[in-house]
C-alpha cells in the first residue's frame, strides 16, 4: 500500500494557500459575489467548513453521518446551498475560526485513520483515509478558484493538481453515467503538462481516443471551474471529444459549468 501522507500534506498546503487569500479580507470583500451562482466568497469557505465536518463525522459517528446523510438527501436540490448559508449567518471572523480548526481536526483524524487502514463512509461508495484527503484537496483547490476569480488574483498553479487530474481521469465513466450515457468501451489515453514541467500520463500509450493538455487546464475542466472553448485541451476521438464536453470530477448531478469567456471586442479598421 501506498503511502498517503504526501496527499495529507499537500491538502494542509492547499488549505493554507486559499486561508492566506482570505484571511485579511473585509467584511465587504467577505460578500462580494464569486462565478459560482448566488455564492459569495463567505459562502465558498463555509461550504468547506461544512464538508469537512462531514468528514469528521464519517470517520467518527458512523451511524450519525448515516442519518445525517439520509435527511441531505431529502433534498438533494438544496443541502449543500443550505449548509453554506448556515456557515455564512456565523459571520466572518467565527467562520474563518471554525473552518480552520475543523482543517486541524480532519488532518489528524485522516491520518489516524490511514495508520489504521479505516474506510468509512461517504455520500458515493466508502472512503479510504487517502480517497477522502483527495476528494478534499480537489474541492478546496476548486472552491479556492471561485475565490482567487472573485478577487481577481491569478494563483501560480502547483503540482498539487496531480490529485484534481487523478480524480478527473478515474471520474470518466462517472460523467457518462450521471448523464444517461453509456460509458466508452475503450480506455482513454490522457497526456498533461504538470505545473514542474512532468509529463503526466494515465492510459494505454497506443489508446484510441487521446486528451492532451496542461494539467491546470484539465483540472479547469473537471471542475467546471472553465468553459472548455477556454482551454487549451485537446481531444482525439469522438469519444473523448464528448468527454471533454461533460467531464467532473466531483460527485453528484451534472453541474452547469461556466459560460465560455465573450470575445475580445475586434480592433476598429484602420
Amino acid at each position: 500500500m501506498s503511502d498517503p501522507t504526501p496527499v495529507f500534506d499537500d491538502l494542509r498546503e492547499e488549505s493554507r494557500e486559499l486561508d492566506l487569500l482570505v484571511a485579511e479580507l473585509t467584511d465587504n470583500e467577505w460578500a462580494r459575489a464569486t462565478p459560482a451562482p448566488r455564492w459569495s466568497i463567505a459562502h465558498q469557505i463555509a461550504h468547506l467548513h461544512w464538508t469537512d465536518r462531514a468528514a469528521l463525522l464519517a470517520m467518527s459517528d458512523q451511524a450519525a453521518f448515516q442519518k445525517f446523510a439520509e435527511q441531505a438527501l431529502t433534498a438533494p436540490d438544496s443541502f449543500v446551498d443550505d449548509g453554506a448559508e448556515d456557515g455564512v449567518r456565523l459571520g466572518r471572523a467565527e467562520l474563518l475560526a471554525r473552518w480552520r480548526n475543523g482543517r486541524q481536526e480532519l488532518d489528524r483524524a485522516l491520518r489516524e485513520a490511514a495508520a489504521r487502514h479505516t474506510r468509512f463512509p461517504w455520500f458515493g461508495p466508502p472512503m479510504s483515509a487517502a480517497a477522502m484527503a483527495t476528494g478534499r484537496l480537489m474541492e478546496t483547490w476548486a472552491h479556492g478558484q471561485d475565490v482567487a476569480d472573485a478577487l481577481d488574483v491569478v494563483r501560480a498553479p502547483t503540482d498539487r493538481l496531480r490529485h484534481v487530474v487523478r480524480i478527473g481521469v478515474r471520474a470518466r465513466n462517472f460523467a457518462f453515467a450521471v448523464r444517461g450515457l453509456p460509458a466508452p468501451e475503450d480506455e482513454f489515453r490522457v497526456e498533461v503538462q504538470a505545473p514542474s514541467g512532468e509529463l503526466w500520463t494515465y492510459g494505454p500509450e497506443d489508446a484510441a481516443q487521446r486528451v492532451t493538455g496542461p494539467a491546470v487546464d484539465f483540472c479547469l475542466l473537471v471542475t467546471q471551474r472553465a468553459h472548455r472553448a477556454d482551454l487549451a485541451l485537446t481531444a482525439v476521438g469522438p469519444d473523448a471529444d464528448r468527454w471533454l464536453d461533460i467531464a467532473q470530477a466531483f460527485a453528484g448531478p451534472p453541474g452547469t459549468g461556466r459560460d465560455p469567456k465573450p470575445a475580445a471586442p475586434e480592433e476598429p479598421a484602420p
